[in-house]
């Protein structure tokens, strides 16, 4: 028998986001104090035009604020530092790809953390792949 899987809502996504965030290396997440994590269902108009997206589904997180690197050189900062993450996109590739959830929001948090260090695709990569 099939069991039925339904989305989790905001609230359980944050559950599940928060269980996500405890297990990225600790490289990344040390650094991360003063960085607030958002959970939106779609990123808004502005995001989508800003980043010329064919459709809200083409993003599954966003880091938004001053980067690490240039906080250090501007000195106070403008914005707030802010990980997005998009529900229904990364649901989505949930449902397509067939992963555990927990390892895709994992995933999206290293990669739009490394964001606000500066890190290159290629060093999470590497983060991730020494962390298991």
């Amino acid at each position: 028998m099939v069991q039925a899987i339904t989305a989790p809502t905001l609230d359980e996504f944050d559950a599940i986001a928060r269980d996500a965030m405890a297990s990225i290396p600790a490289v990344l997440k040390d650094r991360t104090n003063g960085v607030s994590f958002v959970i939106e269902d779609f990123p808004d108009d502005e995001i989508c035009n800003e980043m010329e997206l064919d459709s809200p589904f083409d993003i599954l997180g966003l880091y938004s604020g001053t980067p690490f690197g240039e906080k250090m050189l501007a000195g106070t900062p403008t914005d707030l530092d802010r990980v997005f993450l998009y529900r229904r996109p990364i649901l989505d590739y949930w449902c397509e790809t067939g992963e555990a959830l927990t390892d895709i929001i994992r995933h999206v948090l290293i990669h739009e953390i490394g964001h606000h260090f500066g890190f290159s695709d290629e060093d999470m990569e590497r983060i991730e792949k020494q962390a298991g």
